[in-house]
């Protein structure tokens, strides 16, 4: 492959050796047969040896060796607050477009930039509470009630498996293995997936099946796990009362939400450094790119990451 020539602005980065002959032939491609301006090749350019010099620095040698997950993990590294929504949406696009052009040309032999999930708008998540806070609240529950023993196991299995509300509310008794230590949960579009307890949460869990849910269960009571007073499963409002009642039993003055504690379990293990794509699986909202990396993770690796860097698991060691 030759390296093009054309008349432009000295770029602000340069492509590892192994990477530039590609770039420089695809926007010499981009100039003479599309006909792009001179701005958007240089954009482009920029957004090509930007990749090329993260796929260099992760140990790719060149990009017949960069698959699937170079290219997520790139775009992942750019999702921090430095680029606005349309300059990570040309990044990707310029990189699609390269891609399929040289497998067009018979130089790369897949598209996996076809499975990279396009940028979306970023949205304001809740602020996580601090390990400290979440204890507090987890100390909350009194323990010598059935309701409290249902109270305790639905905020540890909410913080230590990081399950969205309604998740919680809809769970049947048996979609939780306190033997093995693993909850099947069906989240959003009916998807499942299969997430770890925690050893804490396994203990509360426990606790409720033997000391909770028999005396709160009715004639006619469902599967559901956590019950009403009234026998019936437990609605997400309910949960959300909870939730607050607790914060606020705990001393916690800012608003704390269900998802305040799915936040918390997410972050903590970010913090304590569990991979990335462990916790988006864990979590269950991962797009087409990431889950087609997700998907290969195996429980025992979702146990190794769970009990190595959830906070709460560190006394059981």
């Amino acid at each position: 492959m030759e390296k093009g020539e054309f008349s432009q602005r000295a770029p602000r980065l340069e492509a590892p050796p192994a990477f530039e002959p590609w770039v420089s032939g695809f926007l010499v491609w981009l100039q003479l047969e599309k006909g792009l301006s001179p701005n958007t090749i240089e954009s482009y350019e920029n957004d090509l040896n930007q990749c090329a010099d993260f796929l260099h620095n992760q140990g790719v040698s060149d990009w017949k060796n960069a698959g699937l997950e170079n290219y997520s993990a790139w775009m992942a590294s750019l999702t921090d607050g430095k680029y606005a929504l349309a300059s990570l949406a040309r990044k990707l696009s310029a990189l699609r477009m390269m891609i399929r052009y040289f497998v067009t040309e018979g130089e790369l032999g897949e598209n996996h930039t076809e499975l990279l999930g396009s940028p979306k708008k970023r949205r304001t998540l809740p602020h996580f509470l601090s390990i400290d806070e979440m204890e507090k609240i987890l100390q909350s529950p009194d323990l010598s009630s059935p309701l409290g023993k249902r109270d305790h196991a639905l905020l540890e299995l909410m913080y230590g498996s990081g399950l969205r509300v309604s998740e919680i509310c809809s769970i049947p008794v048996n979609a939780i293995d306190t033997d093995e230590g693993f909850a099947r949960v069906f989240g959003k579009g009916s998807k499942e997936r299969v997430v770890p307890l925690g050893k804490h949460a396994i203990l509360a869990m426990r606790n409720y099946l033997i000391g909770g849910r028999p005396f709160l269960a009715k004639e006619g009571t469902g599967s559901e796990m956590f019950l009403s007073m009234r026998g019936k499963a437990i609605s997400r409002k309910m949960v959300w009362v909870l939730v607050r009642q607790y914060a606020k039993k705990a001393g916690i003055e800012k608003k704390v939400s269900p998802h305040s504690l799915r936040h918390s379990f997410a972050s903590h293990l970010l913090m304590g450094g569990a991979d990335v794509r462990s916790v988006q699986e864990m979590l269950g909202h991962a797009d087409i790119g990431t889950t087609q990396i997700y998907t290969h993770l195996g429980s025992d690796r979702l146990l190794d990451e769970h009990a190595n860097f959830h906070p709460l698991e560190q006394e059981f060691r």
